[in-house]
């Protein structure tokens, strides 16, 4: 890992902590920051990005979140910085579009999925952790609403660890973008691509190796060769911990018909479905989300010290 490399690293604000672990060579995880703001009312935000940090921690990695402040891109953030954006619900969402004018402002952003891949790969990082990615949404054929997530997955190279995508989108169509794309999918010890807050989206991943090991010599492979983006690491939340689909699946149409009714659509509409989701499972959506947050934070800091024995083995030539 190099650090602060590229355009723009001019912007970065790098924690000491995660700077000397990438001049180390150590293991580091990058994490977004827009699920604080937009999560549960503080303080349960704040202990909820504490416990997430801590996860990687115990993992043996070092976390880095990213996030937008006072003009600058921060990668990795002190617990002053956790409570500012735990006690600031009104600050915006950030995706690639939005990062030059957030930053050009000075006021603070929650960085999705995408623009903490901007941030992440700005400051040489090459591993990132999220529960759900964006994907393609189930009514894309008429309201061509993709996420931001997947064009910024064909521009940064990490290995990113999730449990599939929100439950909320098209998995099929999601795959077949990916595809499309050229960016690889491979699930750890599962074969079915999950679904976010439920172990299975009935849609199988393209590849599946049991060894992270192996998996993080695949990534520095793709690379190695020309590929240009990500490499989706796919795991699902435990069995115990997650809701039927069929219950997901039945709250989704109804609050399909609600944000129609209410004109809903855009980056409104993934927040607006999950908490229909919530409502409709009678709140064990909060349970499962917390579950699979830990869960997939946990994996992406074991991930990370074979990703950085995979890339010191080639001299970081992959990058």
């Amino acid at each position: 890992m190099s650090l602060a490399a590229g355009a723009g690293a001019d912007l970065l604000d790098i924690a000491e902590e995660v700077a000397e672990a990438v001049h180390e060579g150590r293991p580091v995880v990058a994490l977004e920051s827009s699920n604080i703001p937009q999560g549960p009312a503080y303080p349960a935000n704040l202990e909820m990005a504490v416990a997430i940090d801590k996860a990687v921690r115990d993992a043996g990695a070092v976390p880095a979140r990213i996030g937008l402040l006072d003009g600058r891109i921060l990668v990795g953030m002190t617990d002053d910085h956790l409570e500012r954006f735990a006690t600031t619900p009104d600050a915006p969402k950030v995706s690639t579009r939005d990062m030059g004018v957030v930053l050009a402002a000075g006021g603070p952003g929650g960085t999705t999925v995408s623009a903490s891949l901007m941030g992440a790969e700005l400051a040489g990082l090459s591993v990132f952790a999220v529960a759900g990615i964006g994907g393609v949404h189930r009514d894309a054929p008429q309201s061509f609403d993709i996420s931001a997530d997947l064009a910024q997955f064909t521009r940064s190279r990490l290995a990113v660890v999730c449990a599939g995508a929100k439950s909320m989108l098209h998995p099929a169509l999601t795959l077949e973008w990916l595809e499309t794309a050229g960016v690889p999918v491979i699930g750890y010890r599962c074969d079915d691509f999950p679904a976010y807050l439920s172990v299975s989206s009935g849609v199988r991943n393209p590849h599946r190796l049991d060894d992270l090991g192996d998996i993080a010599a695949a990534a520095v492979t793709h690379w190695a060769v020309g590929g240009s983006g990500s490499v989706l690491v796919t795991h699902p939340i435990a069995e115990a911990d997650g809701i039927p689909s069929s219950d997901i699946e039945q709250a989704l149409a109804d609050a399909a018909l609600l944000a129609e009714r209410d004109g809903v659509s855009g980056p409104a509409i993934t927040p607006y479905l999950l908490k229909a989701i919530a409502a409709a499972t009678e709140g064990r959506t909060t349970a499962a989300n917390r579950a699979v947050l830990l869960s997939t934070a946990s994996l992406a800091g074991r991930f990370a010290v074979e990703m950085t024995a995979a890339l010191g083995s080639t001299g970081g030539r992959a990058r």
